[in-house]
């Protein structure tokens, strides 16, 4: 047994020192940080071995081995040596091993990508015209990479900025999903407002369905009062409620908008379009509502939903530890932030909403499907209309033209006769009551056909009526009582049977003696019933 296993340890040892093996190649010298090199110089003169240092520092003894006859070179082994500092050790060792560059498979097709980059054509477009017209079977990276290397960018750089307490207040909403919404009873996409104060990052939030202007004011109004206070300057996200027009360096802002920064005190600072770094504490706190307050919960509706929200900013996220600051953020507002707050003014701001609307022909602007008078003198003129909770207030420029009570449901009507010309007027206060009265005053005739014409059912005879007054204007009450008569004469009221006599003068000629309406005939049934049933035997 001894002896088969010396005889295998023979060939084995045989087998390693056989001339045809291939020799190993030598491998290139680890770089070590420079630390760890006067570690390791340290080592060789305390006379330790290659293989110890190997082990503890965990490196390949090659690299011990390379760099212990390195030091025997520069004579760094001398206990009366001075160890060298980085620099001269940089100096000594060169420059370190690059990785092996492998060469791209673009590289043949250089001179056309730098052509057609110089020529506008986009990435895409150079990958599909080499795989077309020059037999390129590479992939699309390889373009991006090669093309990355011939226009090399400059990377962008951040500065993170501090703010002072109370300057800074940054506003922000994000999608949270489906809630259910007690009025419609049905289940409605949820958002979430979140307004951060910059300094101490303490947060409002609240729970909505919509971003419309008046739900957009109406948050801040209650961040506000429940920061105790107004910041000095407020970053809002470019939507539609704040923010008209995308503008970087001077954005239109929303008239109700600034109407309300102008209440409270505070400047309005948008951000840049699509660049959410610039309203980064913000976008965090809303995120960090999304994943840690919303993610894995139920609420019964949308008011649950707040109010567990509400508590959970006092009781979790106001205590917790910022990753930035590394201290609470409630802690920090009521140390350092609340006392530097704007105070809230005396009365709070009145939630409206601004749009501009056409006064048309009717003396009308259209407002939610609601309709409200103006002037008629402003037919055909856009009015800025401002939608409070209560009223609606219509103006030319900084001029209060008409005031409304808001209407509940689309469809409702506010007007003011005032608003119309006064002939337009009279004629839109003759109700059914008023034209009776009217006709009787002008005679029998005109009042049996006013009455006749309103006792129609179903047809409505309103606008009949007002027009048949209307012609006493034109002809007088004489000749349009004569005209009624006539038609009452021939049981005919229409109106324009009535204008037709007018126009003829017939009303200046005599009436007939003989009644020119034949009284009805009562028609009876040629038949009796009995003729075609005969009665049932019980």
């Amino acid at each position: 047994m001894i002896a088969r296993m010396l005889t295998r340890a023979a060939v084995k040892l045989w087998h390693n020192s056989y001339k045809g093996k291939k020799p190993l190649k030598e491998k290139i010298m680890e770089r070590i940080h420079m630390n760890y090199l006067r570690d390791l110089i340290r080592r060789l003169r305390a006379g330790e071995s290659e293989r110890r240092i190997a082990r503890d520092m965990r490196i390949s003894r090659q690299t011990v081995h390379k760099y212990h006859e390195l030091a025997k070179k520069e004579g760094y082994l001398a206990a009366e040596v001075e160890i060298p500092d980085d620099e001269k050790l940089r100096d000594v060792l060169g420059p370190g091993p690059q990785p092996p560059k492998i060469a791209s498979s673009v590289e043949q097709f250089g001179e056309i990508v730098k052509t057609l980059r110089k020529q506008g054509v986009e990435m895409v477009a150079i990958w599909q015209r080499l795989r077309d017209n020059y037999g390129y079977s590479g992939s699309y990276s390889a373009i991006r990479r090669y093309v990355h290397q011939l226009e090399p960018k400059e990377p962008e750089v951040y500065a993170r900025v501090q703010t002072a307490p109370g300057q800074e207040m940054q506003v922000d909403f994000g999608e949270v999903g489906q809630l259910y919404d007690p009025a419609s009873g049905a289940m409605r996409t949820g958002y979430v407002f979140v307004a951060t104060l910059s300094h101490s990052r303490h947060q409002y939030a609240e729970l909505v369905f919509d971003q419309k202007v008046v739900t957009w004011i109406g948050l801040h109004r209650r961040a506000f009062e429940y920061f105790a206070g107004v910041p000095a300057r407020v970053v809002p996200d470019n939507l539609k409620a704040a923010v008209q027009k995308i503008l970087i360096h001077d954005a239109v802002l929303g008239e109700a908008y600034r109407k309300m920064a102008l209440h409270y005190g505070f400047m309005i600072s948008p951000t840049i379009p699509y660049t959410p770094r610039h309203k980064g504490k913000v976008e965090n706190g809303v995120h960090y509502v999304q994943r840690n307050f919303m993610a894995g919960q139920a609420f019964a509706d949308i008011h649950c939903a707040n109010q567990h929200l509400k508590n959970w900013i006092r009781d979790v996220a106001g205590v917790r530890e910022h990753g930035t600051t590394h201290q609470a953020p409630l802690s920090l507002f009521k140390e350092f932030e609340q006392a530097a707050l704007l105070p809230l003014p005396e009365t709070a701001f009145s939630l409206c909403e601004i749009r501009v609307a056409k006064v048309h022909p009717d003396c009308h602007v259209v407002i939610s499907g609601s309709f409200y008078s103006a002037p008629y003198a402003y037919v055909g003129q856009k009015l800025d209309v401002y939608v409070h909770e209560k009223t609606v207030e219509l103006y030319q420029g900084q001029k209060l033209v008409a005031t409304h009570l808001r209407c509940e449901h689309p469809g409702e009507w506010q007007t003011r006769l005032e608003h119309y010309p006064a002939q337009k007027a009279a004629f839109l206060e003759r109700t059914p009551g008023f034209c009776r009265q009217l006709a009787a005053r002008l005679g029998p005739a005109t009042s049996k056909v006013v009455t006749s014409l309103l006792a129609e059912r179903p047809l409505d005879r309103l606008r009949s009526v007002q027009a048949i007054l209307r012609l006493e204007e034109t002809v007088g009450p004489q000749r349009l009582e004569a005209a009624c008569a006539r038609a009452v004469h021939y049981g005919d009221f229409r109106y324009r049977r009535i204008k037709e006599i007018l126009n003829a003068a017939l009303d200046c000629e005599p009436l007939p003696e003989t009644a020119a309406v034949q009284p009805k005939i009562a028609h009876t049934f040629a038949r009796s019933t009995t003729d075609f049933f005969a009665p049932v035997q019980s």
